[in-house]
Formats: C-alpha cells, structure tokens, sequence
C-alpha cells in the first residue's frame, strides 16, 4: 500500500499505528497521534525509559528533541498532498523550562514545503500549550512517492 493510501486510511479508522510503524523510534518513546479543532495533536507517553533524572524527575532532554523531531516528520507526511517520508536536514531546538514526568504534547507548523524540501516549526508543552517546555525547528528532505 502506498504511504498517501495508508495515510487516508488511517484518517478514516483514526488509528495512526500503521503510520508509526515508519518510524520506529515513534512506537519506542511511546508517541501517539491524534486530530482536533487544532490540527494534529502529538503525545509523549510517560514511560520510565524516557525520564532523564530520575531525582527530579524530569524527561531526558534528548528523548524531548527526538519527540518533537519525529512530530516535525510526522506532521510533514500527515498534511503533505504528495507524503514522502522526509530526511532530516537539519533541526534546532530551544529548551525553555524542565519537563516533568508527565504528558507532553506537541504541535507543527509547515512555514515552507517546496518539491524537495520542507521547513517546520515545532512547539512542545505540557499543562498549558501557552507554557512550551521547547520550540524547535526542523528541515527535511523530501524524497519519492512511496
């Protein structure tokens, strides 16, 4: 199946495993996918192999970037009219504020999609989308159709 067919397909069961399934990594930190008046909605689970501190406890800061960086891949396949699974050029976060062992969301923006390459802005958070733990930026590579 074509990844714009498993795409589609997912939309209409709202079950986007079959999408994580692409990125490994996904499934390992335990990220989910959903949709809402917003757009799409990433989810950080808690899991104990994602806590950095565990004095804190907070999350490792490297599982964080690799949440928002996998958001920023998955928000470019789930809106591109033409999905391709994109290469990462290069990405740039901004840490804010400590994350805690809870929940933490995150949310894309495309600034640009050409042919071949995309730029998106990535904000991540946990009780309150006006309190970003850390904002970053992603560019990828835009391969073939799969």
């Amino acid at each position: 199946m074509k990844l714009k067919q498993l795409i589609e397909s997912s939309k209409l069961q709202d079950d986007y495993s079959a999408i994580l399934d692409f990125i490994p990594y996904a499934k390992f930190i335990g990220v989910t996918i959903t949709q809402d008046k917003n757009g799409w909605l990433f989810t950080l689970a808690t899991e104990p192999n994602n806590i950095g501190n565990p004095i804190t406890p907070a999350l490792h800061g490297g599982v964080i970037a690799g949440f928002m960086e996998v958001a920023a891949a998955l928000g470019q396949m789930l809106t591109s009219q033409h999905p391709t699974i994109p290469k990462i050029i290069n990405f740039s976060i901004d840490y804010i504020r400590a994350a805690g062992v809870k929940p933490t969301y995150a949310r894309c923006s495309i600034v640009r999609q050409g042919k071949r390459i995309a730029n998106i802005t990535v904000l991540a958070w946990q009780k309150d989308e006006l309190q970003p733990i850390a904002t970053a930026r992603a560019h990828f590579l835009l391969g073939e159709e799969v």
